[in-house]
């Protein structure tokens, strides 16, 4: 199972939220190449790049620092927040990035995400936000009223392959992966999934293993490695089964 590093940008700097929500930000580094660099330099296979400001208000804020970024390192980045319409698809992937996440676009503006998968359909993921068995979109502030599943099914149809599926509550606390919810989801739609939220110990990793078998290729971790719960490398050794 790959692991994959979470870069929060937030203001221009690298920073972790609780469950997502403004205000409960604590900063990890003013300068996100050098973070991205470092995790480059322990190994990751690929980096999962949030834009915080994005997410909330719209595209714009973090785009010099994404950009940087994406000059800066030789491992494919996956970049998601505030994408909402085209322009931002294929702003992101001119600048170097290897995927993009939609996540409010793929309840709101579908015609958007199907025509991202008509230009890159391998470079689409679609993330789904959970929070208590419902899709949370626009920075996770609103709650949609469809399920996990019905959204995953819904763009297993229009051709998506690959989806991040997140629990919200869990995110950014350290409590344990919902490993159960992620199962569900990948069993349920067939489709390739990335776990994430909730990540805060080896074991984690090793309680996430078993559901390869799913579909569940991959797990995003963020505040453990920030925190120096574990360590990347660790972390990769669990996610090979050799811890």
């Amino acid at each position: 199972m790959t692991i994959i590093p979470a870069i929060d940008i937030e203001g221009g700097r690298c920073v972790r939220l609780v469950r997502g929500e403004r205000g409960t930000e604590t900063v990890y580094g003013e300068d996100p190449t050098e973070v991205a660099l470092a995790w480059q330099d322990q190994g990751a296979e690929l980096l999962h790049i949030v834009d915080l400001d994005g997410a909330f208000d719209g595209p714009g804020g973090n785009r010099s620092a994404i950009l940087e970024i994406l000059g800066a390192v030789q491992t494919p980045v996956q970049v998601g927040g505030g994408v909402r319409d085209i322009a931002d698809f294929e702003w992101l992937m001119k600048a170097g990035a290897t995927r993009v996440v939609f996540g409010t676009a793929a309840v709101e503006s579908p015609s958007v995400v199907k025509k991202a998968l008509t230009i890159a359909p391998h470079a689409v993921a679609i993330g789904v936000d959970v929070r208590k068995g419902k899709v949370s979109i626009r920075g996770w502030e609103e709650d949609s009223v469809l399920g996990p599943v019905e959204l995953g099914k819904r763009w297993v149809e229009e051709g998506a392959r690959r989806f991040i599926y997140t629990d919200i509550l869990r995110d950014g606390v350290l409590t344990g992966p919902n490993v159960d919810g992620v199962r569900h989801f990948a069993k349920e739609t067939g489709a390739r999934v990335i776990a994430s939220g909730g990540i805060g110990s080896l074991e984690d990793l090793l309680r996430l293993g078993p559901v390869r078998t799913d579909g569940v290729e991959a797990v995003i971790v963020g505040r453990a490695l920030y925190d120096k719960v574990f360590t990347l490398a660790d972390a990769i050794a669990a996610g090979t089964g050799s811890c």
